[in-house]
């Protein structure tokens, strides 16, 4: 069985996500820093960052079903930070729960630098460099055990009510040639009201072999800082869990004064 973090799991959770309530939300320029920008539930990730000056964080549970004896339970948490106009610092972690016991996992750290805006063919685009560190028992399979450096590659794009978000990204370990490339393709829109969707194919291709699995649930916006969302992962190739998901985004306001920021 495979650990969430050997599965690059922390990548998918902290990097992933954009598909967009938010969309309905982003029509008015300049965009309210107040609005929620979740990056859950999916793989992907956007191009957008955290306003200047305020915090958001991610929450949520995931349960992965490998086989009748083996099953993760996780609850993956993402602080994000608005630390330049165009830059957004994140930190992450989880709790693990498998047939070892419980304990905490591998932390994440990263930054988005927003780098183009309405781009001819790449729309807005965005790198994330990112380092996960090894916090997490490799033994109990927590965490991998090794530290990983990552850099993602982003690309946003809003077809009417439709968001689109394509990802490219990298993920190598010291002891080389150990490595990872991950590929995501999200969409996602409104059905009615604060109602959305959210749809996405997403792969690793490791070491060991590659993976490919869809991603299909419902999302929910109560209010323009908090979100919520819900559904199931499905294997398509290789060892890729079966998985059912939920989770929160809260929009928490500033952590630095509006004087600061200007």
């Amino acid at each position: 069985m495979a650990s969430p973090a050997n599965r690059g799991y922390l990548m998918r959770v902290a990097l992933g996500g954009g598909l967009l309530l938010i969309a309905q939300l982003a029509a008015a320029q300049p965009r309210d820093p107040h609005a929620v920008q979740p990056e859950r539930p999916t793989v992907a990730t956007h191009a957008g960052t955290v306003a200047t000056g305020w915090f958001e964080f991610e929450t949520g549970v995931e349960h992965d079903h490998f086989d009748r004896s083996a099953s993760v339970f996780s609850t993956p948490t993402v602080f994000k930070f608005g630390i330049a106009p165009r830059a957004q610092f994140s930190l992450g972690g989880s709790f693990v729960n498998n047939a070892t016991g419980t304990g905490s996992g591998d932390l994440f750290v990263g930054v988005k630098l927003r780098l183009l805006e309405d781009a001819p063919i790449i729309g807005d685009f965005a790198i994330l460099p990112s380092i996960t560190f090894p916090t997490g028992s490799a033994d109990r399979e927590f965490g991998s055990g090794e530290r990983q450096s990552g850099l993602l590659l982003i690309s946003s794009h809003q077809f009417g009510d439709v968001a689109m978000d394509l990802n490219f990204g990298y993920e190598g370990r010291r002891a080389w040639p150990q490595h990872a490339a991950v590929w995501t393709a999200s969409f996602g829109g409104p059905i009615h009201g604060r109602l959305g969707w959210t749809l996405e194919a997403f792969g690793f291709n490791k070491e060991e072999g590659r993976t490919a699995a869809l991603l299909v649930g419902p999302t929910y916006l109560p209010a323009k800082w908090l979100s919520f969302d819900t559904g199931l992962i499905v294997p398509l190739l290789g060892p890729q869990p079966h998985a059912l998901y939920a989770g929160a985004v809260c929009n928490v306001g500033r952590f630095l004064p509006a004087r600061l920021t200007r």
